[in-house]
Protein backbone atom coordinates (compact mmCIF):
# COMPACT_ATOMS: atom_id res chain seq x y z
CA UNK A 1 0.00 0.00 0.00
CA UNK A 2 1.53 3.54 -1.31
CA UNK A 3 1.16 6.09 1.85
CA UNK A 4 0.30 9.61 0.14
CA UNK A 5 2.42 12.69 1.20
CA UNK A 6 0.04 13.88 3.60
CA UNK A 7 0.18 10.53 5.55
CA UNK A 8 3.37 11.09 5.45
CA UNK A 9 3.69 14.81 6.71
CA UNK A 10 0.66 13.06 9.62
CA UNK A 11 2.80 10.80 10.71
CA UNK A 12 6.24 13.33 11.33
CA UNK A 13 3.66 16.02 12.87
CA UNK A 14 2.88 12.63 15.53
CA UNK A 15 6.32 11.79 15.83
CA UNK A 16 7.52 15.61 16.63
CA UNK A 17 6.16 15.79 20.45
CA UNK A 18 8.45 12.55 20.83
CA UNK A 19 11.44 13.55 18.91
CA UNK A 20 11.60 16.58 20.75
CA UNK A 21 11.44 14.76 24.30
CA UNK A 22 14.11 12.81 23.36
CA UNK A 23 16.16 15.56 21.74
CA UNK A 24 19.72 15.64 23.40
CA UNK A 25 18.65 12.51 25.29
CA UNK A 26 20.65 8.81 25.74
CA UNK A 27 18.96 5.86 25.28
CA UNK A 28 20.70 2.33 25.78
CA UNK A 29 19.79 -0.17 24.02
CA UNK A 30 20.11 -4.14 23.98
CA UNK A 31 20.59 -5.72 21.44
CA UNK A 32 20.03 -9.45 21.04
CA UNK A 33 17.64 -12.53 20.31
CA UNK A 34 15.55 -12.61 16.95
CA UNK A 35 16.17 -9.65 16.34
CA UNK A 36 19.99 -10.52 15.52
CA UNK A 37 19.94 -13.14 13.54
CA UNK A 38 16.87 -12.37 11.22
CA UNK A 39 17.93 -10.03 8.68
CA UNK A 40 14.55 -8.04 7.79
CA UNK A 41 14.59 -7.36 11.64
CA UNK A 42 18.32 -6.73 11.51
CA UNK A 43 17.94 -4.01 9.36
CA UNK A 44 14.59 -2.49 10.80
CA UNK A 45 17.01 -2.32 14.21
CA UNK A 46 19.84 -0.34 12.16
CA UNK A 47 17.37 2.38 10.12
CA UNK A 48 16.15 2.78 13.72
CA UNK A 49 18.92 3.83 15.51
CA UNK A 50 20.83 5.80 12.31
CA UNK A 51 17.00 7.96 12.79
CA UNK A 52 17.44 8.33 16.10
CA UNK A 53 20.64 9.61 16.25
CA UNK A 54 19.94 11.82 13.24
CA UNK A 55 17.16 13.63 15.14
CA UNK A 56 19.32 14.04 17.85
CA UNK A 57 19.42 11.25 20.62
CA UNK A 58 22.64 9.73 21.99
CA UNK A 59 22.21 6.35 21.23
CA UNK A 60 24.35 3.52 22.54
CA UNK A 61 24.04 -0.07 21.44
CA UNK A 62 25.05 -2.91 23.63
CA UNK A 63 25.63 -6.52 22.02
CA UNK A 64 25.39 -9.83 22.43
CA UNK A 65 25.98 -12.67 20.47
CA UNK A 66 25.63 -16.11 21.74
CA UNK A 67 24.32 -17.82 18.11
CA UNK A 68 27.77 -16.62 16.34
CA UNK A 69 29.60 -18.03 19.29
CA UNK A 70 28.20 -21.35 19.41
CA UNK A 71 28.82 -21.74 15.72
CA UNK A 72 32.32 -21.11 15.97
CA UNK A 73 32.74 -23.31 18.99
CA UNK A 74 31.24 -25.82 16.62
CA UNK A 75 33.68 -25.07 13.75
CA UNK A 76 36.11 -25.40 16.25
CA UNK A 77 34.86 -28.96 17.40
CA UNK A 78 34.81 -27.38 21.10
CA UNK A 79 31.25 -28.26 22.75
CA UNK A 80 29.36 -25.22 24.29
CA UNK A 81 28.76 -26.29 28.05
CA UNK A 82 26.05 -24.57 29.94
CA UNK A 83 25.75 -24.76 33.99
CA UNK A 84 21.59 -23.49 34.52
CA UNK A 85 21.30 -22.17 31.63
CA UNK A 86 24.39 -19.88 31.99
CA UNK A 87 27.56 -20.89 29.74
CA UNK A 88 30.54 -22.00 31.15
CA UNK A 89 33.66 -19.66 30.02
CA UNK A 90 36.92 -21.77 29.67
CA UNK A 91 40.19 -20.38 28.84
CA UNK A 92 39.97 -21.50 25.07
CA UNK A 93 36.18 -20.10 25.19
CA UNK A 94 37.20 -16.83 26.41
CA UNK A 95 39.31 -16.44 23.29
CA UNK A 96 36.93 -17.62 20.90
CA UNK A 97 34.17 -15.15 23.05
CA UNK A 98 36.18 -12.29 22.46
CA UNK A 99 37.20 -12.86 18.52
CA UNK A 100 33.27 -13.05 17.72
CA UNK A 101 31.93 -10.61 20.19
CA UNK A 102 34.54 -7.59 19.90
CA UNK A 103 35.68 -8.31 16.15
CA UNK A 104 32.99 -10.01 13.66
CA UNK A 105 30.07 -9.59 15.33
CA UNK A 106 31.05 -5.29 16.69
CA UNK A 107 32.38 -4.65 13.66
CA UNK A 108 29.62 -6.37 10.77
CA UNK A 109 27.44 -3.96 13.42
CA UNK A 110 29.37 -0.67 13.03
CA UNK A 111 29.59 -1.56 9.39
CA UNK A 112 25.79 -1.99 8.95
CA UNK A 113 24.86 1.65 11.00
CA UNK A 114 27.16 3.31 8.10
CA UNK A 115 25.88 1.66 4.93
CA UNK A 116 22.28 3.32 7.02
CA UNK A 117 24.04 6.48 6.86
CA UNK A 118 25.32 6.55 10.58
CA UNK A 119 27.81 7.22 12.35
CA UNK A 120 29.46 4.13 14.82
CA UNK A 121 32.17 3.55 16.36
CA UNK A 122 32.80 -0.63 17.79
CA UNK A 123 33.83 -0.76 21.36
CA UNK A 124 34.55 -3.71 24.07
CA UNK A 125 34.56 -3.24 27.84
CA UNK A 126 38.57 -3.54 26.98
CA UNK A 127 38.65 -0.51 25.66
CA UNK A 128 39.74 3.09 27.97
CA UNK A 129 39.37 0.61 31.22
CA UNK A 130 35.13 1.08 30.15
CA UNK A 131 33.96 -1.86 31.95
CA UNK A 132 36.11 -3.88 34.67
CA UNK A 133 34.31 -7.77 36.25
CA UNK A 134 35.68 -10.20 38.84
CA UNK A 135 35.20 -13.89 38.57
CA UNK A 136 31.55 -14.77 38.72
CA UNK A 137 31.85 -17.63 42.33
CA UNK A 138 28.55 -19.32 42.66
CA UNK A 139 28.15 -20.87 39.93
CA UNK A 140 31.62 -21.14 39.20
CA UNK A 141 31.38 -20.71 35.29
CA UNK A 142 34.96 -20.07 34.66
CA UNK A 143 35.87 -16.33 32.96
CA UNK A 144 31.94 -15.17 33.13
CA UNK A 145 32.56 -12.09 35.51
CA UNK A 146 30.38 -9.46 37.68
CA UNK A 147 30.76 -5.73 36.88
CA UNK A 148 32.77 -4.20 39.13
CA UNK A 149 32.87 -0.79 37.48
CA UNK A 150 32.12 0.73 34.48
CA UNK A 151 33.71 3.97 33.09
CA UNK A 152 31.27 5.80 30.89
CA UNK A 153 34.03 8.35 29.76
CA UNK A 154 34.68 6.57 26.31
CA UNK A 155 31.13 6.69 25.40
CA UNK A 156 30.46 10.42 26.14
CA UNK A 157 33.72 11.58 24.05
CA UNK A 158 31.57 9.54 21.14
CA UNK A 159 28.47 10.34 21.87
CA UNK A 160 29.38 13.76 22.03
CA UNK A 161 30.66 13.80 18.45
CA UNK A 162 27.52 12.73 17.15
CA UNK A 163 28.60 9.06 17.10
CA UNK A 164 27.09 5.86 17.95
CA UNK A 165 28.72 3.66 20.36
CA UNK A 166 28.16 -0.24 19.54
CA UNK A 167 29.64 -2.20 22.44
CA UNK A 168 30.67 -5.61 22.80
CA UNK A 169 30.01 -7.31 26.42
CA UNK A 170 34.05 -8.10 27.01
CA UNK A 171 34.93 -6.58 30.02
CA UNK A 172 38.51 -6.48 31.87
CA UNK A 173 39.79 -7.71 34.79
CA UNK A 174 42.76 -8.58 37.40
CA UNK A 175 43.65 -11.45 35.23
CA UNK A 176 42.48 -11.03 31.46
CA UNK A 177 39.12 -10.72 29.88
CA UNK A 178 36.06 -11.66 31.04
CA UNK A 179 32.90 -12.40 29.21
CA UNK A 180 29.63 -10.64 30.77
CA UNK A 181 25.98 -10.63 30.27
CA UNK A 182 24.91 -7.82 27.75
CA UNK A 183 21.44 -7.55 29.79
CA UNK A 184 23.41 -6.97 32.92
CA UNK A 185 26.12 -4.66 31.25
CA UNK A 186 23.18 -2.45 29.50
CA UNK A 187 22.01 -1.72 32.75
CA UNK A 188 24.93 -0.67 34.06
CA UNK A 189 25.77 1.68 31.46
CA UNK A 190 22.62 3.42 31.32
CA UNK A 191 22.64 3.91 35.06
CA UNK A 192 26.25 5.34 34.89
CA UNK A 193 24.97 7.51 31.95
CA UNK A 194 21.78 8.50 33.69
CA UNK A 195 20.08 7.49 30.12
CA UNK A 196 16.36 8.32 29.43
CA UNK A 197 15.57 4.90 28.33
CA UNK A 198 17.17 1.59 28.89
CA UNK A 199 15.35 -1.30 26.57
CA UNK A 200 16.06 -4.69 26.16
CA UNK A 201 15.28 -6.20 23.33
CA UNK A 202 13.85 -9.73 23.65
CA UNK A 203 11.74 -12.67 21.67
CA UNK A 204 8.52 -12.02 23.74
CA UNK A 205 6.19 -9.31 23.87
CA UNK A 206 7.25 -8.39 27.05
CA UNK A 207 6.07 -9.61 31.00
CA UNK A 208 2.85 -11.59 30.30
CA UNK A 209 0.25 -11.99 33.57
CA UNK A 210 0.68 -15.85 31.74
CA UNK A 211 3.63 -17.17 29.94
CA UNK A 212 1.49 -18.88 27.81
CA UNK A 213 -0.63 -16.28 26.66
CA UNK A 214 0.78 -12.98 24.47
CA UNK A 215 -2.47 -11.42 24.81
CA UNK A 216 -1.87 -10.94 28.88
CA UNK A 217 1.16 -8.20 27.95
CA UNK A 218 1.59 -6.23 31.38
CA UNK A 219 2.34 -2.71 30.05
CA UNK A 220 3.24 -0.77 32.90
CA UNK A 221 4.84 -1.85 36.18
CA UNK A 222 6.17 0.19 39.44
CA UNK A 223 9.96 -1.35 40.54
CA UNK A 224 8.18 -1.51 44.06
CA UNK A 225 5.64 -4.41 42.26
CA UNK A 226 8.37 -6.30 41.32
CA UNK A 227 8.81 -8.45 44.66
CA UNK A 228 4.91 -9.21 44.52
CA UNK A 229 5.35 -10.26 41.28
CA UNK A 230 7.63 -12.41 41.91
CA UNK A 231 5.82 -14.30 44.94
CA UNK A 232 2.45 -14.87 42.22
CA UNK A 233 5.11 -16.15 39.36
CA UNK A 234 4.62 -13.62 37.11
CA UNK A 235 8.08 -12.65 37.03
CA UNK A 236 9.64 -16.72 36.80
CA UNK A 237 12.70 -18.39 35.24
CA UNK A 238 15.09 -16.08 32.23
CA UNK A 239 12.68 -13.23 32.89
CA UNK A 240 14.06 -12.62 36.40
CA UNK A 241 17.42 -11.52 35.36
CA UNK A 242 16.00 -9.17 32.81
CA UNK A 243 13.54 -7.49 35.31
CA UNK A 244 16.11 -7.22 38.02
CA UNK A 245 18.25 -5.55 35.16
CA UNK A 246 15.42 -3.02 34.64
CA UNK A 247 14.41 -2.49 38.30
CA UNK A 248 18.72 -1.70 39.29
CA UNK A 249 18.59 0.74 36.17
CA UNK A 250 15.34 2.41 37.32
CA UNK A 251 16.41 2.70 40.80
CA UNK A 252 19.58 4.10 40.06
CA UNK A 253 18.67 7.36 38.10
CA UNK A 254 17.37 5.59 34.27
CA UNK A 255 14.10 7.16 34.01
CA UNK A 256 12.38 4.40 32.22
CA UNK A 257 13.38 0.49 31.64
CA UNK A 258 11.70 -1.30 28.86
CA UNK A 259 11.68 -4.85 27.37
CA UNK A 260 10.12 -4.73 24.28
CA UNK A 261 9.28 -7.40 21.86
CA UNK A 262 12.47 -7.38 19.42
CA UNK A 263 10.12 -9.45 16.45
CA UNK A 264 7.95 -6.51 15.47
CA UNK A 265 10.25 -4.49 13.03
CA UNK A 266 11.01 -0.93 14.26
CA UNK A 267 9.78 -1.62 17.51
CA UNK A 268 12.54 0.70 18.52
CA UNK A 269 10.69 3.71 16.69
CA UNK A 270 7.13 2.48 17.94
CA UNK A 271 8.09 2.46 21.40
CA UNK A 272 10.19 5.72 21.71
CA UNK A 273 8.20 7.90 19.11
CA UNK A 274 4.53 6.97 19.39
CA UNK A 275 2.21 6.81 21.93
CA UNK A 276 2.05 2.61 21.67
CA UNK A 277 4.24 0.72 22.94
CA UNK A 278 5.34 -2.79 22.39
CA UNK A 279 6.32 -4.11 25.97
CA UNK A 280 6.65 -3.66 29.28
CA UNK A 281 7.61 -0.43 30.76
CA UNK A 282 9.29 0.24 34.45
CA UNK A 283 9.36 2.67 36.13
Amino acid sequence: MEISNLDRSNILIQALPYIQKYYNKTVVIKYGGNAMVNETLKQAVMTDLVLLSLVGVKVVLVHGGGPEINAMLKKTGKESVFINGLRYTDEETMEIVQMVLAGKVNKDLVSLLHKNGGKAIGLCGLDGGMITAARHMVPDLGRVGDILKVNVEPINVLLNNGYIPVISTVAGGEDGAYNINADTAAAQIAAELSAERLILMTDIRGLLRDKDDENTLIEAVNVSEVPLLKKEGVISGGMIPKVDCCVEAVRRGVHRAIIIDGRIEHSILIELLSDKGVGTMFK
